[in-house]
């Protein structure tokens, strides 16, 4: 009887990246639904992105992630980007089809999905975003797609915080405004949404907290982190210990994650599994 050992392959480039649990969700899916799959943690430096890009044609890939720093210089590299991630200005996830790479974005859907589990309809709302990097691209453009009323982009790097808001102006009926982030920035009693977008709290740095202070905030405020490692970052718990509603990283990533699987193997992703491996990585 022939036995097939040849694996089909998939992964996430980034720097660093040590910290980055999608392969923990993504095997345990493929295992559940008996597919010979495997889902690598790849650290890529900056310079040597179109090299690694060339190299994951070269062995079959059929498909991958992209995070940090890789979002939007991964573009330049595919043969196709989809009409919402190049709206977006970002890649998170790429997928095969034949020999050519198309690049997509599920960050902003996987965090709106997440957002409105947790009882909060972006219509209308004024949301202060945190960050202009690929997440933060996606996030504010997806809220904007879904209606949100004003979108506050905070930004330490001034020229690409307000190359963010052109976009949205430009492309979204949101209205949006830049805030540069040169000291603590205060929310105010008209935000009804707080996110952070940044890498700020990513382990290894478990003591960093974005520089926002949040009291004159009014106590409907839902606070995110996109931070999935780890879930309870210092913002998720100061908000948390102030009486804020909160929604940490977790489920975005498993919500971009869904999507993802589906686009690679063709198959309905097993949710459930995939969100009960990351909780049980971050328990243990």
């Amino acid at each position: 009887m022939a036995t097939n050992y040849k694996e089909e392959l998939v992964g996430v480039l980034g720097y660093p990246v040590a910290e980055n649990p999608t392969c923990v969700m993504q095997n345990a899916a493929f295992e559940a639904l008996g597919l010979q799959w495997r889902y690598l943690t790849i650290e890529v430096k900056p310079d040597a992105l179109p090299e690694a890009v060339r190299g994951l044609r070269a062995l079959g890939f059929q498909g991958f992630n992209c995070t940090i720093p890789h979002k939007v210089a991964v573009m330049a590299l595919l043969d196709e980007v989809s009409p919402d991630a190049a709206l977006i200005g970002a890649v998170n996830t790429v997928r095969r089809e034949g020999d050519r790479f198309i690049g997509e974005n599920t960050d902003g859907k996987g965090f709106l999905r997440g957002v409105r589990e947790a009882g909060f309809e972006p219509r209308g709302k004024s949301i202060v975003v945190l960050g202009a990097g690929g997440a933060a691209r996606a996030i504010t453009v997806e809220l904007a797609l879904a209606g949100a009323a004003n979108l506050i982009v905070v930004n330490r790097n001034i020229a690409r915080g307000q190359a963010l808001v052109d976009h949205l102006n430009a492309r979204t009926s949101s209205q949006a405004r830049f805030m540069a982030w040169d000291k603590t920035y205060h929310v105010d009693e008209t935000v009804d949404g707080v996110v952070n977008a940044t890498s700020i709290g990513l382990y290894p740095d478990l003591d960093s907290t974005p520089d926002v202070d949040l009291s004159a905030a009014r106590s409907d405020v839902l606070v995110c982190d996109v931070i999935p490692n780890p879930p309870d970052t210092r913002l998720m718990q100061t908000a948390r210990s102030r009486g804020f509603k909160t929604l940490n990283g977790l489920s975005m990533l498993v919500y971009q994650g869904t999507l993802g699987f589906e686009m690679w193997t063709g198959q309905p992703a097993p949710e459930a599994v995939m969100k009960s491996a990351l909780e049980k990585a971050f328990a243990a």
